[in-house]
């Protein structure tokens, strides 16, 4: 079995929900999150809050935000153990994410740690 993380990915991340809604979706998320939890599949995830990010490029320069020239996001991540990609796609599906016109989901197969990708 191969551990997958699966990525939520904002088409706008400039966009502000209000508290009200953020409430709801952290539910939603919550319980998307333990239904792949009672199955015993989940690893694990964290939210990445946009505040203080910082991006450094190849030139070692830091700025502010990811959002310079773009607007999709990643919000967060869930690793989840998952027999194939589209066992870990079919988890994908669930996440509240979706509910946003545009949003994705991006599903990456986790390389193990022994010499083989």
């Amino acid at each position: 079995m191969n551990e997958y993380a699966l990525i939520m990915r904002h088409e706008d991340g400039t966009k502000i929900a209000s508290p009200e809604q953020m409430q709801i979706w952290m539910k939603q998320t919550m319980d998307w999150i333990g239904s792949i939890a009672a199955q015993n599949k989940f690893v694990s995830g964290t939210g990445l809050p946009f505040d203080d990010a910082r991006v450094v490029h190849s030139n070692k320069m830091v700025t502010n935000g990811p959002f310079g020239e773009i607007k999709e996001t990643i919000g967060g991540f869930i690793v989840v153990r998952a027999e194939s990609a589209d066992e870990a796609a079919e988890f994908a599906k669930g996440c509240p994410v979706l509910q946003g016109e545009g949003n994705t989901m991006e599903v990456r197969r986790i390389a193990k740690n022994d010499g083989a990708h």
